[in-house]
């Protein structure tokens, strides 16, 4: 997978907008930042995952998804390694992370197998 590929599935979600935060391009919800590209390093992105989601997702895709270093790993954030990960596991992660930050009006709106 690619940063474009990345790009391509989170703004395919309801009401998603990219921006800019701290010079990488974040993901947002309703103004809310759900994953962003670039971080830690290029070739990399992150998934705001649940720490159960992010136990899993490390768990089941060892060299694919790591959590972030600090207090911000602890909390779900979850650097995702473009360069191996299969589509099919960055979609639903990227869909797990939009459905942990978008309010509930929306967050019932997209399917659980997305």
């Amino acid at each position: 997978m690619t940063a474009n590929d990345f790009r391509r599935l989170a703004l395919a979600l309801p009401e998603t907008a990219e921006k800019v935060h701290m010079d990488h391009p974040d993901f947002r919800v309703c103004g809310k930042i759900f994953a962003t590209l670039g971080y830690p390093a290029k070739g990399w992105g992150m998934v705001k995952l649940t720490a159960e989601q992010q136990h899993y997702y490390s768990k089941d895709y060892r060299d694919v998804f790591v959590p972030v270093k600090g207090a911000w790993g602890r909390r779900g954030a979850t650097s995702v390694f473009l360069k191996t990960v299969r589509k099919e596991a960055l979609q639903r992660a990227i869909a797990a992370a939009w459905r942990n930050t978008a309010p509930q009006r929306l967050a019932g709106q997209l399917p659980e197998d997305v």
